[in-house]
């Protein structure tokens, strides 16, 4: 990773750009401040795995009368259906 001042990068912009382009980042500074990350925009190898199929199995569970109605709003149920 580089580090230049805003400065010394204005008058070296086509280099910095050629050297993001080969995948290294620059930092541009201003007052000795982290001011830009110049970056390549090409896609970038992902670092972070998709998550694995099952991976939560036994971690979460669901009761076998989940879909059962709820007994707290037996009243208001049998307003719906009338």
């Amino acid at each position: 990773m580089e580090t230049i001042d805003i400065k010394q990068a204005l008058s070296q912009i086509e280099r910095l750009l050629e050297t993001v382009a080969q995948g290294e980042i620059i930092i541009i500074t201003k007052n000795h401040q982290p001011m830009v990350k110049l970056t390549s925009a090409q896609a970038q190898p992902q670092t972070k795995r998709p998550p694995l199929f099952g991976s939560d199995r036994d971690m979460i569970s669901i009761s076998d009368d989940f879909d059962e109605p709820l007994t707290d709003f037996k009243e208001y149920i049998s307003l719906i259906d009338n």
